[in-house]
């Protein structure tokens, strides 16, 4: 199943600056390991905004939310999740 999300980032101003960086660092490390596997099949930034627009391509609804839940930087982000069906008038 494919789905388009999301994802706004709202660090709290009281967030020490070392855990931001060390969250920030795992959750390029997570991104990276599933963009290898083929789970998070695209991952653009939205300029000028902390956000970014996703797919990824999951089983089912539990295991995105699984995915999304796990990310270190899942407590301090708003998610939109939409998913996805082929388009009849797609050429792939």
């Amino acid at each position: 199943m494919l789905y388009h999300v999301r994802m706004d980032v709202h660090i709290p101003h009281t967030l020490d600056k070392a855990e931001f960086e060390r969250l920030k660092a795992e959750e390029m490390d997570m991104a990276k390991a599933l963009q290898h596997e083929g789970t998070w099949k695209h991952l653009w930034r939205i300029a000028g905004e902390f956000a970014n627009i996703s797919i990824f391509e999951v089983a089912s609804h539990d295991a995105l939310h699984a995915i999304l839940s796990g990310l270190p930087l899942f407590p301090f982000m708003a998610i939109k999740v939409t998913p996805l069906a082929h388009h009849y008038s797609a050429i792939d």
